[in-house]
């Protein structure tokens, strides 16, 4: 992974659109041929996304899913979390299963995915990431490993003015290096919905929350653990790719390497300790 540029295949999919209205046919066109290519009608996984206000966003996921490259029959169902913008126009051009949510919240989008889900494995993503063409592949190849029920993946952040790649290089190695102690006896505080996968019969008499609590993924893969193993998928070429629009609500790249080395610290202890509730990070 180069620590001084975004990786060159990410640009196909960096969607240059203020608004549903920009969205050229052109686009939708060649999306839909690839979706028609990748997807079954009798799939072995069902990838899911659950969709608030991303009207152009969402095209980033769907367009990079719809270049996987891989062999086991899938599915791509994008749930519509009660948003009040143009969504649900994009979604309904894009050759996908849709459906709306009117209850608020990730937990809530993700469980009707779920319960609509024809596959054996779910896999989850977030509605403005963009996947590499090798995840599908990498994310079951780990799930179809005995005993395993749940695997999650690494993801990195899309440089931007004030945010340079060797900058987020740094921050990304220290929370890949955090992962790691975490995945010892805490392995549940890694998964996050952007890249996130576990047998469905499970997750099924499980279930997310039914309301907008942050740490649903992360609890879900908790209440996992009672069936078997949770996988951590290591490899950079896996690696989804988000903005950096969460890491600007804590400022600067100063400031947000402060922020998180404060909260790495103080919680740095629970880490090991394997007889505490689950509570959802505050991240």
């Amino acid at each position: 992974m180069n620590i001084f540029r975004n990786p060159k295949w990410i640009s196909e999919f960096e969607y240059p659109y203020d608004g549903y209205e920009d969205i050229s046919q052109k686009v939708f066109d060649e999306i839909n041929q690839r979706l028609d290519k990748v997807q079954s009608a009798k799939p072995l996984v069902s990838i899911i996304i659950s969709a608030w206000n991303e009207e152009v966003d969402i095209l980033k996921t769907v367009g990079s899913l719809s270049n996987v490259k891989t062999k086991i029959p899938l599915e791509i169902i994008v749930v519509n979390n009660n948003s009040t913008d143009r969504t649900q126009k994009t979604l309904d051009r894009l050759h996908i299963k849709n459906y709306f949510q009117p209850i608020q919240g990730w937990g809530p989008g993700r469980q009707m995915g779920m319960e609509n889900a024809l596959g054996k494995y779910i896999l989850l993503g977030d509605s403005d990431c963009i996947y590499p063409d090798c995840w599908v592949e990498n994310m079951i190849e780990g799930l179809k490993i005995e005993g395993v029920v749940s695997v999650y993946g690494r993801y990195s952040f899309i440089s931007e003015k004030g945010f340079a790649r060797w900058q987020l290089s740094i921050l990304e190695f220290c929370k890949d290096l955090i992962a790691e102690v975490r995945h010892i006896k805490r392995p549940f505080l890694n998964s996050y919905g952007m890249s996130m996968g576990f047998v469905k019969e499970y997750g099924l008499k499980e279930g997310f929350y039914m309301n907008k609590t942050h740490g649903e993924d992360g609890r879900m893969c908790y209440d996992l653990m009672k069936y078997g193993k949770v996988k951590q998928i290591r490899s950079n070429s896996n690696r989804v790719w988000t903005g950096v629009r969460t890491l600007r609500k804590s400022g600067s790249f100063s400031q947000v390497m402060k922020t998180r080395i404060i909260k790495e610290v103080k919680r740095f202890s629970i880490y090991f300790n394997t007889k505490m509730k689950y509570h959802p990070p505050k991240n």
